[in-house]
């Protein structure tokens, strides 16, 4: 055991004093970059991580190409293990399955044989039983490896050499995404259209400057392999395309089988990118087990080697899209898919780009693994046309060369110096078959040396002309696009989400007529039909009617309380019966001191809110819907004041009144319409405050009942028009005290 006391002491045994904390950070940042660059992110240039990498080699070694026959994935994943990858075995075959998944690869790039798993979520058969090889995409990956392409590192062993990246002749980073979570840092990209990604990268070569919103024109947005319905709106693509960060909105696609009677069913045949299947279905049946999804009778699974689940809804009244915006809102049919596209740049750094920026490096690379097989083209070129300089001098002095390699004891000195050859011509020739001297081999030979100039010639061209380089790339992303143009369209769709703006719960009720009654100390119930409103209606001893009023059972209550807030409820909601009811507070969270001030039916599309100081404002009847049980507050009040009044504005004139009894009349137009405040002064008031408030059409004139309850009629009001804000003129005679209009 070390003794860390007396290291400083005794430092016989090479150990060196540190502070804990910098020898910890500084241990952890190694950990953290080891992470990073050699594990979690891929690299922009051929879209990798170091394990997928390293898979493709090692299958590229034992001659899995796409014509060759399948090997046993065991023998896979054991090379990877003991030349390059010494990780666990189930890592390296899960990193393998992985990519043998057309449910998981946009563009799979092992073709795998055997159970490789589905998409409910099974996972694959064991090693020993499945067999791969490469697909034509990992083949592209590779094209040009051996060509001196990509620079080789040595493994962790030092016995072999791995290549550092891929040529890539595929964009693989966005054609089939990556996921990834690093120290500090994660990863997220979905997979595109390859199609769509060569567009845009041709468009990119031809118009370096190219706007990403030009991109766009190409690149619709991701193209996932389980299809579905991309509702993103299209300006939060750009944002997300720019920034390299952002999310997209991603559904499940469905059709509709009509039946007899009217009656219909809905089929989801695309779910959302990686859910399971038989996940999804559990957590449906579960939540309509739960009563979550009123608006569905049954579930059933009928899939076979297609996606089929059926959805039987419980009204053939529901629409079809209803259903389903409801279904999106509460299950996993609709998923955020996020785009982080964070990855290691040319610079092998991290670095969050953007879709022109993975692009421009994607192709930055191809130029150069272009120039390095050109130089290495024109290497062997070089090698092969001194080789043939070398045997035409044989062709020429052919009775001299036999006569120095016969007779001479060094015929390789002889032959350099009598020549002018170089060491390797001269190793060559002595290496030659008697055979090759026939007259024929020297015209080939001839042949093959004007055609190796020439493209040699070429080769000297495309090097020293980077306008012919990236015509050449151009070339290339054009043979490309035609491998795959007739076989890859795009599957998942891109559309603007339906605006829906009605609940598909309030369809499945009956529409009754019903008699909502209220009473005094909030207790509340509905009785079927449309009843006389001035019957007399049971209620608890103490206890007596406050609001009574004709409805349906798919009719909205607005509740206003007299704190300015409002609370709603549905007609169907309230309890039947001719018994005393259920107290409101049971359907909302107002408060026990808080009163009611107003119960009113939301079928206009204006109310005015006075409180009892005069003050006042319109609102639309939408904005006061309130979507929870705490209430939506509208009316903003001080402490010394308290909501009134809450009418439907259905009339043009405004006749206020105070307990002052002064009468104001003015036209509706003069309050403003504001979505929510303390509103304006409606009526000024010496003493007192707001008696009572009434609306009236212009063309009708002023109506009120008097102490005898006979109906007065006011036709010629001038005398009580003022402006919004006045104080008002004392009534007619015989107006009741007191003041009130009903």
């Amino acid at each position: 055991m070390v003794d860390f006391n007396n290291i400083n002491k005794d430092n016989s045994r090479g150990l060196a004093a540190a502070d804990f904390a910098s020898a910890l950070s500084d241990r952890y940042l190694a950990y953290a970059l080891s992470t990073i660059t050699s594990r979690s992110l891929p690299d922009v240039r051929d879209g990798l991580k170091p394990v997928h990498r390293r898979l493709l080699f090692a299958m590229l070694q034992l001659k899995l190409d796409p014509e060759n026959s399948f090997k046993k994935s065991a023998r896979v994943v054991g090379d990877v293990i003991g030349k390059y990858h010494p990780h666990g075995d189930s890592a390296i075959y899960d990193a393998m399955v992985r990519l043998a998944q057309e449910f998981a690869m946009r563009y799979p790039l092992v073709d795998g044989q055997g159970n490789f798993g589905n998409i409910d979520g099974d996972n694959a058969a064991a090693m020993r039983y499945t067999e791969a090889r490469l697909t034509r995409v990992s083949s592209l990956l590779l094209d040009g490896i051996s060509e001196n392409a990509v620079d080789f590192r040595q493994t962790y062993d030092g016995d072999s050499e791995e290549p550092v990246l891929l040529p890539a002749a595929f964009p693989n980073l966005l054609a089939n995404g990556a996921q990834g979570i690093a120290v500090g840092m994660a990863t997220s990209i979905p997979p595109h259209n390859v199609i769509e990604l060569v567009d845009a990268a041709k468009h990119l070569i031809k118009r370096p400057g190219a706007l990403i919103e030009t991109l766009m024109n190409f690149v619709k947005g991701p193209d996932f392999p389980t299809g579905g319905v991309l509702v993103e709106p299209e300006s939060s693509i750009l944002s997300a395309y720019k920034t390299g960060k952002g999310s997209f909105r991603l559904r499940a696609n469905y059709s509709v089988e009509k039946e007899k009677n009217g009656l219909w069913r809905i089929i989801v045949n695309q779910i959302p990118y990686q859910i399971q299947k038989s996940r999804l279905i559990e957590k449906l049946a579960d939540a309509l087990q739960q009563k979550k999804l009123p608006m569905l009778s049954d579930i059933r699974d009928e899939s076979a080697e297609d996606i089929r689940i059926l959805l039987e809804p419980k009204s053939r009244r529901l629409s079809p899209e209803a259903v389903m915006e409801s279904l999106f809102q509460v299950t996993e049919l609709e998923i955020k898919i996020p785009l982080n596209l964070n990855v290691l740049d040319c610079e092998n750094k991290p670095n969050v780009l953007s879709l022109k920026d993975a692009l421009q490096q994607w192709l930055d690379h191809r130029k150069n693994v272009l120039l390095r097989r050109a130089q290495f083209r024109l290497n062997a070129i070089a090698k092969r046309l001194e080789i043939i300089a070398g045997y035409l001098v044989v062709y020429s002095n052919l009775d001299e060369v036999i006569e120095i390699i016969r007779n001479d004891e060094q015929p390789r000195k002889r032959l350099i110096s009598r020549f002018s050859l170089t060491e390797f011509q001269a190793n060559t020739i002595l290496d030659m078959r008697l055979r090759s001297l026939r007259r024929l081999e020297e015209e080939g030979l001839r042949d093959e040396e004007g055609i190796l100039k020439k493209e040699q010639g070429g080769l000297f061209s495309l090097i020293n002309d980077e306008k012919t380089q990236w015509q050449k790339i151009y070339d290339e992303l054009d043979r490309l696009k035609s491998d795959f143009i007739n076989s890859e369209s795009r599957l998942t769709k891109v559309k603007t989400a339906p605006m829906i703006d009605f609940d598909p719960k309030e369809m499945l009720v009956e529409r009754e007529p019903l008699t909502v009654i209220c009473s005094e100390k909030g207790w509340a119930r509905a009785m079927r039909g449309h009843l006389d409103l001035a019957a007399d209606y049971k209620f608890k001893e103490g206890d007596g009617p406050k609001f009574i009023l004709h409805a349906e059972t798919t009719d909205k209550l607005l509740i206003l309380s007299d704190r300015g807030r409002f609370y709603t409820i549905t007609c169907d909601s309230l309890p039947k019966g001719r018994g005393f009811g259920e107290p409101l507070n049971l359907f909302f969270d107002m408060p026990k001191e808080h009163s009611i001030v107003s119960m009113l039916k939301s079928d206009s599309e204006q109310l005015l809110l006075v409180s009892n100081k005069g003050f006042g404002l319109r609102v639309q009847t939408s904005n006061v819907i309130a979507q929870t049980k705490n209430g939506k507050q509208i009316l903003n009040l001080h402490s010394n004041e308290s909501a009134q009044i809450c009418l439907p504005v259905k009339a043009d004139m405004v006749a206020s009144i105070g307990k002052n009894r002064k009468l104001l009349i003015f036209p509706v137009s003069e309050i403003p319409q504001i979505n929510k405040g303390r509103g304006v002064i409606l009526q000024r008031f010496k003493d007192g405050d707001l008696a009572d408030l009434t609306l009236f059409d212009s063309e009708v004139g002023l109506t009120w009942k008097t102490n005898g309850n006979r109906m007065r009629h006011l036709t010629d009001y001038s005398f009580w028009r003022g402006k919004r804000g006045s104080t008002g003129k004392l009534p007619p005679n015989g107006f009741p005290r007191p003041a009130r209009f009903t």
